[in-house]
């Protein structure tokens, strides 16, 4: 059993951990924080960038100021050091024959002063363009030191606590949205071909603590097979509130192949028969010996009648103890009294 939704929750910047939002089983809103590291490194560089973004502004406004005074009030037309007649005769005489002899030219001058006033401008600005860049990819890192919850969910794996250090990578948390639950099974290709999404197996599954069989939904299948065992994910929703997530679960699909359709009938024993190790169903052989035999088998469909088909584990005239007790290898004979034969389904 898996939640409908799960994600893991990871450190994205080397830290502390300095809040932990709970602990396993506990039920936050999306957008609630979860995990927080510690920032004070980082609010540090963030107060010194927008220092250097300010200093940037300033500059740029007094760039701006000395450029309207340059084009207004340029430096080559403003007027010589001195008073009176000597003044006069060098605005008068000198200037222009400065620029009739070609001595000086004004207009590039005023053109150099503008384009160096520009410049200033520019350098000014891109400088506070790069503070505000510094400023943004820190609030970045900021945002990066809090992990807040994707959906309404629940916490369902922790592995840090308060004050641990974390490397970027390394898990925090493992968060699912446990409302809806769903069953991913591996089935063999011949299996998944008989299945297309939002189909509905009546009575299909059973759960650990839910043994009563309920009906099953095709929620997904992988397009691609295992490539090692050559099987086929399958997800299966599941009604609300049967199970819990990781309990163990076992689904009956139907077998459409036109192998299964002429294949002989399976093999039949009787349900009390069937005792179960953990979660895997197994039965007890008589040997050639008389003595008993551990067989671990997959269960088919129960029938009305007490009997239970076996799909693999056992070969029809083979010989099941029928009422295995716990004093079974005590209680055991050669003969073949209390046993009860394996046959074809007919």
């Amino acid at each position: 059993m898996v939640p409908y939704r799960q994600v893991t929750l990871a450190a994205q910047l080397p830290g502390r951990v300095k809040y932990v939002a709970g602990v396993e089983g506990d039920y936050f809103k999306q957008g609630s924080l979860l995990v927080a590291l510690d920032e004070a490194e980082l609010l540090a560089k963030r107060a010194a960038a927008y220092a250097q973004y300010q200093s940037a502004q300033a500059q740029l406004s007094n760039a701006g100021v000395q450029y309207t005074r340059e084009l207004w009030s340029p430096r080559t037309k403003a007027a010589p050091g001195g008073m009176g007649i000597p003044n006069l005769f060098d605005q008068m005489f000198t200037r222009p024959a400065e620029d009739f002899f070609g001595e000086r030219d004004r207009g590039a001058e005023r053109s150099a002063d503008l384009y160096a006033s520009t410049t200033r401008v520019e350098q000014a600005r891109s400088a506070m363009l790069r503070a505000a860049s510094e400023i943004q990819a820190i609030d970045a890192k900021l945002r990066d030191t809090k992990s807040v919850a994707p959906f309404d969910g629940v916490i369902l794996s922790k592995y840090v606590e308060e004050g641990d250090t974390v490397q970027p990578g390394q898990p925090l948390l493992d968060f699912g949205d446990v409302t809806w639950l769903q069953v991913e099974v591996d089935l063999p290709a011949r299996l998944a071909q008989g299945l297309k999404p939002m189909l509905i197996l009546r009575k299909a599954a059973t759960f650990d603590d839910h043994p009563d069989p309920v009906d099953v939904r095709v929620a997904q299948i992988f397009p691609m097979a295992d490539p090692q065992r050559h099987t086929v994910k399958v997800k299966f929703d599941v009604p609300k509130g049967v199970s819990k997530p990781g309990m163990y679960a076992k689904v009956l699909v139907p077998d459409t192949s036109q192998a299964a359709a002429s294949a002989k009938r399976l093999p039949v024993i009787p349900t009390s028969a069937i005792l179960y190790r953990g979660n895997l169903p197994v039965v007890y052989v008589r040997d050639a010996e008389g003595g008993p035999e551990l067989r671990m088998i997959r269960e088919g469909r129960r029938l009305p009648n007490g009997m239970t088909e076996v799909l693999s584990g056992i070969a029809e005239g083979d010989r099941v103890f029928v009422h295995p007790g716990p004093t079974l290898l005590n209680e055991i004979k050669p003969a073949p009294a209390g046993a009860g034969e394996a046959k074809e389904k007919g």
